[in-house]
């Protein structure tokens, strides 16, 4: 049997109204248990019928215990609702960092040639432009940093020829005035 979409609006007939609350209540009730056993949680669950009567269902000793903590934890928030706002904030921050990084960390693995096996055309075409252009980039700040290496040999040299000349001088001066 194929279940089809059901519409959420109230149902009229009063019959199907009736047997559709028992059957939702009931697997309702039933997950509630199945929340509190498998996950450790502490659930309460209050139902009213459209009659009045009450169904319940607490995971622990009863459900008044259960409500107790919940309004205590609503006047704790109460008081720290602007903490949280900033926790919240802070949040949605790291989260925005965190996803980020991961695209960094995608795109540098994309760039050392890994992870390409899901890119299209267009991607790797994007990539290969990027990288000629990072390449062109880095081979200019090399030629750059020769050339001004070159230079300073290039004064060094210089300055090496004219100490030795200058020393050659004074040292041809007093081996002349020796003479």
């Amino acid at each position: 049997m194929v279940r089809g979409k059901t519409e959420m609006k109230r149902i009229e007939n009063a019959t199907s109204r009736q047997v559709t609350f028992s059957k939702r209540r009931n697997g309702l009730l039933k997950k509630a248990f199945e929340l509190s056993v498998l996950c450790d949680a502490e659930v309460a669950l209050i139902i009213f019928s459209p009659r009045g009567k009450l169904y319940e269902f607490s995971s622990s000793s009863s459900i008044p215990k259960t409500v107790e903590r919940y309004q205590k934890r609503i006047q704790d928030l109460g008081s720290n609702h602007k903490r949280n706002d900033n926790s919240q904030q802070s949040k949605d921050e790291t989260y925005g960092l965190a996803r980020k990084i991961e695209h960094l960390e995608i795109s540098t693995r994309k760039m050392m040639g890994e992870g390409l096996d899901a890119s299209s055309i267009e991607e790797l075409q994007q990539l290969e432009n990027q990288l000629d252009r990072s390449l062109m980039k880095i081979r200019a700040k090399k030629y750059q940093l020769l050339r001004e290496e070159t230079e300073k040999l290039k004064e060094k040299v210089t300055c090496s020829f004219f100490i030795n000349l200058v020393q050659m001088y004074w040292s041809g001066t007093n081996h002349i005035s020796h003479n």
